[in-house]
């Protein structure tokens, strides 16, 4: 496929380009700090540049299958709440109207593990938990939340319209595997996210089968790593840091406290990679 990639040079969206490209796709970064080399530099909260972006550049594309929408400040406050309100939302909306009036029809977003109620200040229903719940706690993911629902309309106006949004656990590389020692001793250290993780690569291979198997429509899906961030038992983390919250099925060993039994039955992705190995 051809495939646009918004944020191709994040620490997300290097990885997906490296992946993409390395399967066989021809990647287009769209990146407002590429260079002439690495992409297009596209203001995306501006609408005329994103139509025009993605209908066709010289000398980059004449037009594309699929558009993978990674660009975002990447959380919470970095920037004042109005700033990350109004560039992410303008950013999305414009990437998702631009490739619908453009003809493509598969589209994959990067959501956020943030809309499951992070940080987990109150304890949660109960674990793992799913893409059921939306608790959006923050302006970051206040947006995240109003981007699945306006794709969720973009679907509905265009039933042709495929939109995966991945809800994506907190996103790691192989040279931060290092600095997990440092909270191992202390498990409310990284109870915000329930310990939950992704591996870029992982992350990565998700978004291909997105883009690959996933038929008209728009579905949601947490995507994080099969194990957690700790070397504690997942049932005796959730026990000493949320006491008294059921499990709605067997959890062993440690196993994930973020379902991702969606992903993996509808996807048939299955997550690779351990912090564990990387540190063996």
């Amino acid at each position: 496929m051809r495939i646009i990639v918004t944020g191709g040079s994040g620490k997300l969206g290097s990885t997906v380009v490296t992946s993409l490209r390395d399967a066989g796709h021809t990647v287009v970064v769209f990146d407002r700090v590429a260079g002439r080399d690495q992409g297009i530099p596209v203001d995306l909260t501006d609408a005329g540049q994103v139509l025009d972006a993605v209908a066709g550049v010289e000398d980059h594309h004449e037009g594309v299958d699929a558009v993978v929408h990674l660009a975002a400040i990447p959380a919470p406050g970095l920037y004042p709440d109005v700033k990350t309100f109004e560039n992410n939302i303008l950013s999305t909306h414009h990437v998702l109207q631009a490739a619908r009036r453009a003809g493509v029809r598969r589209i994959v977003t990067a959501s956020s593990e943030t809309l499951l109620g992070l940080p987990l200040a109150d304890p949660p229903a109960s674990f793992p938990i799913d893409e059921s719940v939306v608790l959006p706690n923050s302006t970051y993911s206040l947006v995240k939340h109003l981007e699945e629902q306006m794709a969720i309309q973009f679907c509905r106006w265009d039933p042709m319209l495929s939109i995966t949004a991945m809800r994506f656990s907190n996103v790691m590389v192989e040279s931060d595997y290092a600095g997990f020692e440092a909270w191992q001793d202390d498990p409310a250290a990284r109870r915000w996210n329930a310990w939950g993780y992704i591996d870029a690569r992982d992350a990565a291979d998700a978004i291909a089968l997105a883009l690959e198997v996933r038929g008209p429509g728009f579905e949601r899906y947490i995507i994080a790593n099969a194990d957690t961030v700790m070397r504690t038992p997942s049932a005796e983390l959730a026990a000493a840091e949320f006491p008294g919250v059921p499990f709605t099925r067997p959890v062993e060993g440690r196993d994930t406290l973020l379902s991702i039994d969606k992903a993996r039955a509808e996807l048939g992705w299955e997550p690779k990679r351990s912090w564990t190995d990387a540190r063996a």
